[in-house]
């Protein structure tokens, strides 16, 4: 019996740091093998399985989770708008000449604006407006306001919305604005109310709705009360008058 055991354990015990220097050369093998291949890949998007076994199971973890369908949005610091609109000669006060009186007609607005998001719910921005004014009844004479304001506006719902670690983009947010704005306007023809003009106050009233993650689209109503030179010909040096437009612009964020 104590050859037999001679025989078989004797040689086990022999091998066994041979066995074990083996395995140990092909842990460190495999683990650096997985090293390398990750270290020489950059700026990609999901990690190539690393070489051999050990290195397969260590960094395909880093893939947990991932979902090619969901978008991620990334809130943005600033924007630019640009676009127009028409008057509203129902909710505009009539020129006056003398003691008649003239309605609005076929008047449009552009604008021009820069933003910046200052939290999810409120924004500010600078922008210039330049409005035409026609009138009914009245050919070949027109009004004139070039102005530069600064509003701040609340929007009633979060641009963007965080669910766990996942950030996307409201489509429809209504908004509100309320600012002031100041310029020049100029009634063509003789005695026209020409001279400096405050709109205070601006607000607005609208929703704008994000076509991509960048780019969207206001609608809004702008309200201003004119306080200048009158609005009209021959009018008093100095009146308030109110001026109403439906404005469409697109706002872009960078």
């Amino acid at each position: 019996m104590k050859k037999i055991f001679y025989l078989t354990v004797l040689p086990a015990l022999l091998t066994a740091p041979a066995m074990a220097e083996y395995s140990d050369e092909q842990f460190q093998s495999e683990v650096l093998e997985g090293l390398d291949l990750i270290s020489v890949r950059e700026n990609i998007d999901m990690p190539a399985p690393a070489k051999g076994e050990l290195g397969l199971d260590v960094y395909q973890t880093t893939d947990a989770g991932y979902n090619p369908d969901i978008k991620l949005y990334i809130p943005t610091t600033m924007y630019v708008r640009a676009g127009g609109g028409l008057n509203l000669p129902f909710a505009t006060d009539k020129a006056k000449v003398g003691d008649k009186e003239f309605s609005s007609s076929g008047s449009w607005t552009t604008q021009i604006g820069l933003g910046w998001n200052l939290s999810s719910y409120v924004r500010a921005e600078i922008d210039f407006q330049e409005s035409t004014f026609n009138f009914s009844d009245l050919e070949d004479v027109q009004a004139n306001y070039q102005t530069v304001g600064g509003m701040l506006y609340f929007d009633f719902a979060r641009r963007y919305v965080q669910t766990g670690d996942i950030t996307y983009r409201r489509k429809f947010v209504p908004f509100m604005g309320l600012g002031v704005a100041a310029g020049a306007y100029k009634f063509d023809g003789a005695n026209g109310a020409n001279g400096f003009v405050i709109a205070a106050p601006r607000a607005t009233l609208g929703f704008n709705v994000m076509l991509t993650d960048l780019i969207g689209i206001d609608i809004m109503y702008q309200y201003q009360m004119m306080i200048g030179n009158g609005f009209g010909w021959n009018v008093n040096s100095s009146g308030v008058d109110n001026i109403s437009n439906i404005l469409a612009s697109f706002r872009v964020n960078f």
